[in-house]
This record gives C-alpha cells, sequence and structure tokens, in this order.
C-alpha cells in the first residue's frame, strides 16, 4: 500500500465512534459482470469512466481485491454475510423457483447494521433466493425494487427453448410483483434516482443503501441518454450510463454535505463473461474470466471513497475480498458481529491508510458445492488440479450470442508467482516448494473445517443446513 503519511490516529477512534453527526453511513454499488479492466483508470478502451476515475484519485484503490466466487449468486451471498459461501450452503446462481437462497439463521449487512438503527435499502439484483423468505425486506431490508435474479433469466435468453426455460422475469417493489419482462433500458436509471430519493430521505439519519446495478451482465441495456456515446458500443455505453450512476450518487452527498460521513464502496461481483464478445467486458491481462478461479473471474475492481478517512490517490495492494465488507462496515457503525461465525476480516486499517496493516493474510478459493481449487497469500496462488471451463479454445460469441466453451482439465498443482505473474501462465512450484507446502497447510486447515469434494473431504453441518430450506 503506497501513500505519503498515515492517517493520524485521531481519525481512527473517530472512525470506531461514528464519524460526524454520530454515525456513518454506508453505500456499496456493486456491478454484474465488471472485470478487471473495464475502468478507464485501469485501461479501458473506447469509453471513459470519468466519475469513477474521480472517485478513485480521491479514495483507496484495492488491487487484490477478490469476490467470494466467481460467479453471481455466490458472490453475493459472501458479501452480504462476510462467508465463504459453501460454509452457508449457497452455490452458484440460483434460478427462478430455486429450492435454496440465504438462510434465516445467517445474518446479512443490513440484518447488522440495522441492530444500530440503520435505514436499509437495496436497488438493483438480489440473487439470494427468490422464494419469499430469501427475499430482501425478510432479510434486513427496508426497502426493495428490483430483479430476484440475473437479468438473462427470461423468456427472451439466446438459449431459450435448447438450454434453457425460463419463466417471464419478474421486477419487485418490496414483497410485491409489480411486472413482468421491464424494460430493461430504464433499470440503471430508475435504480440511481431510488438511491438519491432514499439519501435525501434519510440524510439527518444512519443509512445503508446497496445499489446493485443489473447492467453490464448481458441482455445488455441503456437509456436513450447513453445510447450511441461510445467508440466501444453498446458495452461502452453501458460503461458510461454506469460512470454516470455513480457520479449522481456522489454529486448527492456532496450537495447533502454527506461526503465527510459517507463510506462509498464501488465493486462488481465476477469477472467478465467473455464469451460474449463485444457484449463483456475485459479481465485486464488476468488469466480467463467469470466461473473459474484464475483471477479473471476472482479479481474484481474495487474503490473506496471516505472524505477526511481515506487519503487521496491511494493504491492498496493487500489482499482483501468482498467478504471482507461486513465486518469492515460493523466495525465503523460500531454494530456487533453475528454470532455464527463468519469468514472476513475488517479492511477499517487500510482505508485509512495504515501502512503496516495486513488483515487478509490469506483466501481460498471455493467454487461450485464445495470445491477446494486454489488458496493465496497475496503473492503466491497455489492452483489445485480440477476441471475448469476455458474461454480460449473457441471465438467468442457478438451482438448478445454466447460463443462456445469448452472445459479442461488441470492434472497437476501449479503454484503461480502473483508478483511477476498476476496472469498465471508461468508454473513455478519447483522453485518455491516451502511456499507450496505453506499454502498447502493453509488449505488444509479449511478443508478440515468447511471439507472439500475434490478430496472427498465432508463438510460441516452448518453448510449442510444451508442447502435447502424450503418445506415441499
Amino acid at each position: 500500500m503506497n501513500n505519503k503519511k498515515p492517517f493520524l490516529s485521531l481519525l481512527s477512534t473517530l472512525a470506531l465512534t461514528g464519524f460526524a453527526a454520530d454515525h456513518t453511513n454506508f453505500i456499496i454499488i456493486n456491478l454484474d459482470d465488471v472485470g478487471y479492466g473495464d475502468f478507464s483508470f485501469n485501461s479501458a478502451y473506447g469509453y471513459k469512466t470519468p466519475n469513477i476515475d474521480k472517485m478513485a484519485s480521491e479514495g483507496v484503490r484495492f488491487t487484490h481485491f477478490l469476490a467470494a466466487q466467481p460467479i453471481s449468486g455466490a458472490s453475493r451471498a459472501g458479501l452480504l454475510t462476510g462467508c465463504y459461501p459453501n460454509r452457508i450452503g449457497f452455490a452458484g446462481a440460483p434460478g427462478p423457483g430455486s429450492d435454496y437462497g440465504v438462510h434465516p439463521d445467517e445474518m446479512t449487512i443490513g440484518e447488522v447494521l440495522k441492530q444500530k438503527g440503520y435505514h436499509t435499502a437495496i436497488y438493483g439484483k438480489w440473487h439470494l433466493g427468490d422464494a419469499p423468505q430469501f427475499l430482501p425486506l425478510q432479510n434486513g431490508f427496508d426497502e426493495y425494487y428490483g430483479l430476484p435474479y440475473s437479468n438473462d433469466m427470461w423468456p427472451f435468453h439466446p438459449q431459450q427453448g435448447e438450454v434453457f426455460n425460463f419463466p417471464d422475469l419478474p421486477t419487485y417493489e418490496g414483497n410485491t410483483i409489480v411486472g413482468y419482462n421491464t424494460d430493461q433500458s430504464r433499470f440503471t436509471t430508475d435504480y440511481t434516482n431510488r438511491t438519491i430519493n432514499f439519501i435525501q430521505k434519510h440524510q439527518k439519519e444512519p443509512f445503508f443503501v446497496y445499489l446493485a446495478h443489473s447492467m453490464p451482465h448481458v441482455p445488455l441495456f441503456v437509456s436513450d441518454k447513453f445510447k450511441g456515446k461510445s467508440e466501444q458500443g453498446l458495452f461502452g455505453d453501458v460503461m458510461m450510463e454506469i460512470d454516470w450512476s455513480v457520479g449522481e450518487v456522489l454529486r448527492t452527498l456532496r450537495e447533502l454535505g454527506l461526503e465527510e460521513n459517507t463510506l462509498v464502496i464501488l465493486t462488481s461481483d465476477n469477472g467478465p463473461w467473455t464469451n460474449y464478445g463485444n457484449h463483456a467486458g475485459s479481465a485486464g491481462g488476468l488469466r480467463e474470466a467469470k466461473a473459474t478461479t484464475f483471477d479473471g473471474g476472482n479479481r474484481i475492481p474495487c474503490v473506496m471513497y471516505w472524505k477526511g478517512q481515506t487519503l487521496p490517490g491511494t493504491t492498496c495492494n493487500r489482499l482483501a475480498s468482498n467478504i471482507d465488507l461486513l465486518p469492515t462496515l460493523a466495525e465503523i457503525s460500531g454494530a456487533p458481529l453475528p454470532v455464527r461465525k463468519i469468514d472476513g476480516v475488517s479492511l477499517l486499517p487500510l482505508i485509512q491508510g495504515d501502512n503496516e496493516a495486513n488483515p487478509r493474510e490469506s483466501f481460498v478459493y471455493y467454487f461450485n458445492r464445495n470445491d477446494l481449487e486454489a488458496v493465496t497469500d497475496g503473492m503466491f496462488k497455489l492452483v489445485f488440479p480440477h476441471r475448469y471451463v476455458t474461454y480460449g479454445a473457441y471465438v467468442p460469441g457478438n451482438d448478445g450470442q454466447p460463443g462456445k466453451l469448452t472445459n479442461i482439465d488441470l492434472t497437476k498443482a501449479e503454484l503461480y508467482d502473483l508478483r511477476r505473474d498476476p496472469g498465471e501462465r508461468y508454473d513455478v512450484l519447483s522453485q518455491y516448494p516451502e511456499v507450496a507446502l505453506k499454502l498447502m497447510n493453509i488449505a488444509d486447515n479449511m478443508r478440515e473445517e468447511l471439507g472439500d469434494n475434490l478430496t472427498r473431504k465432508k463438510g460441516n453441518a452448518r453448510r449442510e443446513a444451508g442447502k435447502a430450506v424450503i418445506k415441499k
């Protein structure tokens, strides 16, 4: 982490007790399928993201920030509960009528913050189950408007009738369905306006907004005000509208005098879905993409801005994850952590510029139901034998049509030096056997606790109990 000097200890004290107006507000902007290279501050081509770039220049940019899993539902479950998704029986991307979702015994960020009197809202994509007991209002949120799962889970999917048979896509207002197959070109603007209205309504009270944009997950839609504006076509137009949205939220905070007591976090659920070609983003040179545990799938952009607390232009290279957001917000707000064990750690020292802090010493890459596919200490990554989908065997699709994918078997463990090889191309296990042994020990400890289907180690009862809670 490089900056000119750490913040004064006084600021740390203020953060722990609530900064200004005796509370700190929180806004998490979670994008869908945005890759590591999809903002102009990180080499995006053919469009600009000036509001996000400005946020990065005034805040902290995390360069080694990992999704809980490289797929939408599981990643969001990890973000909102602070747990590796397999700990709570959550996997994949549950679709319409799924028999599992967020377990009622697990606490979400919304439920944690409501212990301290926060007003909470989610606008956008939920994806933690669509049965009534799984929806946001039953899991810590006062307001909800948006989609219960991915925006391509509808009758107009390009593979409808061949691979999928999706029903009509509902739009929810609270617990009520208010429409089906809604015009998706309005969603980015609708979510943004609702967020602004919520901030204005609760400007003198503690609030938490989870702005979970449906875009730029395919199918891509954009409002007329940004249609045809970029050099990269529809994907660029969509990214420009997302940047506008971020700018509107930040402008609202500034005009209401809330910048100094509001932490804004911008990130993504996983890497890009690159087999959609010109309707997909960029992994920024990282290996593979969404739905793989190579870093093109797990490593995601993350920017945090909190005026007076984040040192402008700071870059943090420490290992961090979206499962760390719950304990971070809990520490800042003074809210008690969940009684049940979580896996996240507080990132507050990194947000405040502590050069010596290293709250997350390792991360395990679980995928599918309970496959432990890799482990990292932030410098090296040990990848275990497993089958994975590769994006490089065929030409990607175009204009909303997916390209073909194929599976590959990694037949032996490989070690990558992420300091020199972030693209995970060169196996250096023979050069660093002691590093591989250290990482193997970390993985073995997690296997004992959470199990591992790849080695036939069973998980704990908590995970088993979380798999399905609907009584049929």
